[in-house]
């Protein structure tokens, strides 16, 4: 797949996302607000939650794609994983005021009781609605994700797939509330803030991990490894250090080579090193290779 092909169905993908949750964002709300559902309005929030994420983030990747400089010689990519920090903080924030609001509802409903005949038909076919359109969102972007192999996408589909929890979640509290069971939907409120919580958590975490130059991943280190093992003249792979750079990474490795090389044949297999990794692993965008004389004659992938 061409790289401008490419480019365009991921924002293609990106923007679908970003309307649908615009659109379930006003819906939910509105609803929920109007047709009194604690669940229906917590789920609203989420999706407002969404929106901002995408929003955002978009404004950063529009700044990240800027080209390298003499003071970013790495580019500006590394401005997607500080926005998803601020992002997951503030998805943080929303959830633990979700749950403390659910949570003094449902005290209020058991302990002074209401008249209320709970939410409206209205909100049960919003939160309905919603699970529909987040189970084809996440079909559909993760087959795009799939097809361009962009993870950022299959990020997106699991967000996507999160929603459908949540509006689930939502929509027993609507069912029960209706049924006579009021304190139930803000209870369902309470649990959709937790799975809030829990992706604003997420976020932070991985984007840390990014921020912070985390050794890259079990299965990146073994792909890693299995394409250097292809090569005869690379004896051992002693260090692999990851940087990630958005949705790129950089790599330095130190690799073992006989040491009856002279450093010209040594540069040339680091040299081999790189531009293999370079064009068979998706999104390396740079590798470092150190080489030195191996401590045993045979390979010790």
């Amino acid at each position: 797949m061409k790289t401008t092909e490419r480019h365009k169905k991921g924002i293609l993908a990106v923007n679908v996302g970003l309307a649908a949750n615009a659109l379930l964002a006003i819906l939910k709300t509105c609803v929920g607000i109007i047709g009194h559902s604690p669940a229906l309005l917590a789920d609203g929030i989420n999706s407002t939650s969404d929106v901002a994420y995408g929003i955002v983030v978009k404004i950063f990747m529009g700044i990240s794609s800027k080209p390298a400089d003499q003071e970013h010689p790495y580019g500006h990519d590394r401005l997607e994983s500080i926005a998803a920090v601020v992002v997951g903080a503030f998805v943080i924030t929303t959830a633990i005021t979700i749950f403390w609001s659910s949570i003094s509802s449902v005290y209020e409903l058991l302990s002074q009781g209401s008249n209320a005949t709970g939410a409206s038909q209205l909100a049960l076919w919003i939160a309905l609605f919603t699970i529909l359109l987040k189970i084809w969102l996440s079909l559909w972007t993760r087959k795009i994700g799939k097809q361009t192999n962009n993870n950022v996408l299959l990020a997106l589909a699991a967000d996507h797939r999160n929603d459908i929890f949540s509006a689930m979640a939502a929509t027993i509290g609507i069912i029960f509330g209706q049924l006579g069971y009021l304190f139930v939907d803000p209870l369902a409120g309470g649990v959709v803030a937790i799975i809030i919580l829990v992706t604003g958590v997420e976020i932070i975490r991985e984007s840390a991990a990014d921020l912070m130059n985390t050794l890259p991943g079990k299965k990146l280190t073994e792909e890693i490894r299995a394409k250097l093992q292809e090569m005869g003249e690379v004896l051992d792979v002693e260090e692999i250090h990851g940087h990630r750079f958005g949705l790129y990474m950089v790599v330095n490795i130190t690799i073992g080579v006989s040491p009856q090389l002279t450093v010209a044949e040594g540069d040339r297999i680091a040299t081999k090193v790189e531009e293999l990794l370079v064009q068979e692993i998706d999104l390396m965008r740079r590798v470092f290779v150190h080489y030195h004389p191996a401590q045993t004659a045979s390979p010790t992938h």
